[in-house]
């Protein structure tokens, strides 16, 4: 086995995943960006959910909303619902994890708040559930996801905002997910600040 081939084979194929969704996911994004952007405008909230790596990836994204990103600016509201152990185990032990996140939108989603929902194969259950808890709370939904988009693609709405990466392999997702999540925030600090000279 040649490593060295192996390991330039995984940048190729990084690189040819971020050039297809470029392609894809721009102008989607632009919209995920307006989205965010008006939420906080009207002192909504952003709740945002995932299991494993993209748990991580949820919490990762509220905590540059809530600390800072690139450039000093007021926290914006954000919560990650993946963070919280005891309502985690609570809520798994006595109603099924599948309802780890719904229980917790519907408590505290609102309308005009938006969900930031991610799975690679978009077939989470919690995920899928927190969803459709969003909808019921009058909340839009921005869904990562991947390999096609899975069950998401059936409870999306026209209002809701899809960012699919045109891979089937979970660790390109998650790749791109990360420069979907960072661009999410440089757009809602671009609209806050300006361009930064």
């Amino acid at each position: 086995m040649d490593m060295t081939s192996r390991m330039t084979a995984h940048f190729n194929d990084a690189i040819s995943t971020f050039q297809e969704s470029s392609q894809a996911l721009s102008g989607p994004l632009a919209l995920g960006v307006d989205l965010l952007f008006a939420a906080l405008a009207n002192n909504g909230k952003i709740l945002a959910c995932g299991n494993g790596g993209s748990a991580a990836d949820a919490q990762h994204f509220i905590a540059e909303l809530v600390g800072r990103f690139e450039r000093e600016r007021l926290p914006l509201a954000g919560i990650a619902l993946n963070t919280d152990t005891s309502i985690l185990t609570a809520v798994g032990n006595d109603y099924g994890y599948e309802h780890v996140f719904e229980r917790q939108v519907l408590a505290l989603g609102q309308p005009g708040d938006v969900l930031v929902a991610i799975s690679t194969s978009g077939n989470s259950v919690n995920v899928a559930l927190s969803i459709e808890a969003a909808h019921e709370r009058d909340m839009r939904v921005i869904a990562l996801t991947g390999k096609g988009g899975g069950q998401f693609n059936d409870l999306l709405t026209p209002d809701d905002v899809h960012l699919c990466v045109p891979h089937d392999r979970t660790m390109r997702i998650q790749e791109v997910h990360i420069l979907l999540l960072h661009a999410l925030c440089d757009g809602i600090d671009a609209l806050l600040l300006g361009d930064p000279a």
